[in-house]
């Protein structure tokens, strides 16, 4: 039972390392969370949420691993994702200028589909299912202080390849895709400059990572 538990918030930690980290998703959910409100950005992270899981059943039957070894295929995964975040972030920078607040922006519902997309072409996100993910979904155990101390050692054990690990895997970016539009939200109603202020910097980020992208693909290819 206490192997379970540790094993469930471990997992819980690795969906918060992976939904956590500032990127082209993240961006997404701020710029629809402070425009359209926190079910619009909570519907936006559901979108990455879903890829993820998309991503999950692809390396469970080794489709990730295969793709990635496809080096024209994966460029050009990468070039198209690059292409759309351009794209989002002009759409994000046309936002932030026309409308501040969750009533009168355009394009409600668009979220899931916009972070859907671009996380199925986001390289981190296929780079992390090829390595940490695969590692969680093979059978085996982790005694994940053994190396600070022997004395430590069979305190903390994580059952890998275990539903309770992946469980709590869904169950941290759950708390994150949740948590995070609703800490911008609460942000946003008592200042209402960081509307506009956070949708031109999710463009910036988005055309960042785009034109980073793009020249992945580019001296991949070349």
């Amino acid at each position: 039972m206490l192997e379970a538990v540790v094993s469930l918030l471990a997992g819980a930690v690795f969906g918060l390392a992976l939904a956590a980290p500032p990127g082209p998703m993240n961006a997404v959910i701020a710029e629809e969370s402070v425009l359209r409100g926190w079910t619009a950005g909570a519907r936006a992270g559901l979108g990455a949420a879903t890829a993820d899981f998309v991503f999950f059943l692809l390396a469970y039957a080794g489709v990730v691993a295969f793709i990635e070894r496809l080096t024209l295929l994966r460029a050009a995964m990468v070039f198209v994702g690059g292409l759309l975040m351009l794209y989002f972030a002009y759409g994000a920078a046309a936002d932030a200028r026309g409308t501040y607040t969750a009533t009168d922006a355009p394009e409600e519902g668009k979220g899931f589909r916009k972070a859907f997309v671009l996380a199925l072409t986001n390289p981190y996100q296929i780079l992390f299912w090829l390595t940490v993910g695969i590692g969680l979904l093979q059978a085996g155990t982790v005694d994940a202080l053994a190396p600070l101390s022997a004395a430590f050692s069979g305190l903390l054990v994580v059952r890998t390849g275990s539903p309770a690990l992946l469980v709590g895997l869904f169950a941290g970016i759950g708390v994150w895709i949740t948590g995070f539009p609703a800490a911008l939200v609460a942000a946003r109603d008592r200042m209402d400059a960081l509307a506009p202020a956070v949708a031109y910097a999710s463009a910036a980020v988005l055309a960042g990572f785009g034109c980073y992208f793009l020249y992945d693909a580019l001296v991949t290819v070349l």
